[in-house]
């Protein structure tokens, strides 16, 4: 039996970021229930409170981990400091513009973020991986190849980017201190699965198998080979 630490599943992920703050959003942040204040802080505490769990439990800093903690508490703060609904607009964007830039850039340097992405251990066999390519010569035609990934993974954050951004305009439109804005928040949580990581995730998980076509091709291995005993 394994050991490895494991974090939460999709129906729980699902649970504490979108289905309870998207209940509490929409149902108990009128003046007769919790008021909009109170339903912010708790509807934004269960997806704060899960991604630090989830650490614990994974016993690792996951970076996009980190970074959903952060955009969670930038909502909290624009919504309890009654900022201009724009910034919420804003934030939706930049968040994922940002990892975009960072995926691009990363691949000048010497740690790429496809490597953390999809080119890793938890989805591939790297020993055998590394070693078909080394045998075969072809370690330099994956470098090109991953590259592309990388373009394709840039293009993904950069759509969300500007679904996020419409979605947030079309929807967040009332100020933040209101039982609407709060409404309004908890509808643009429930509609960014269908409307925003729906398509994102279609993208990934093209880059995914054109990933695992290429490796087939330049290792010589089959699919059930390439991938790790986890990942099967």
């Amino acid at each position: 039996m394994s050991n490895e630490p494991k974090s939460g599943g999709f129906f729980t992920n699902l649970l504490f970021n979108i289905l309870l703050p998207v209940v509490i959003l929409t149902r108990f942040s009128g003046e007769e229930s919790l008021g909009p204040v109170w339903g912010i802080v708790i509807a934004l505490a269960f997806p704060i409170g899960y991604g630090l769990w989830e650490m614990r439990q994974t016993n690792k800093v996951n970076v996009f981990s980190v970074i959903g903690v952060i955009s969670v508490l930038l909502t909290g703060g624009i919504s309890l400091l009654q900022l201009d609904p724009k910034y919420i607009a804003i934030k939706e964007a930049a968040v994922p513009a940002l990892l975009g830039v960072a995926v691009l850039i990363s691949q000048f340097t010497r740690f790429p973020l496809v490597r953390t992405l999809i080119f890793n251990a938890q989805l591939f066999a790297m020993d055998k991986v590394q070693h078909a390519l080394k045998e075969r010569g072809t370690a330099q035609l994956l470098e090109r190849r991953l590259r592309l990934v990388s373009y394709i993974i840039t293009a993904s954050f950069m759509l969300s980017a500007v679904l996020n951004y419409v979605l947030a305009k079309l929807i967040v439109v009332s100020q933040p201190g209101t039982t609407a804005f709060s409404e309004e928040l908890g509808k643009m949580t429930l509609l960014s699965y269908p409307v925003i990581a729906l398509p994102s995730t279609v993208i990934l998980m093209g880059a995914i198998f054109y990933l695992l076509n290429q490796l087939r091709k330049l290792t010589g291995l089959d699919m059930e080979e390439l991938l790790a005993e986890k990942a099967r």
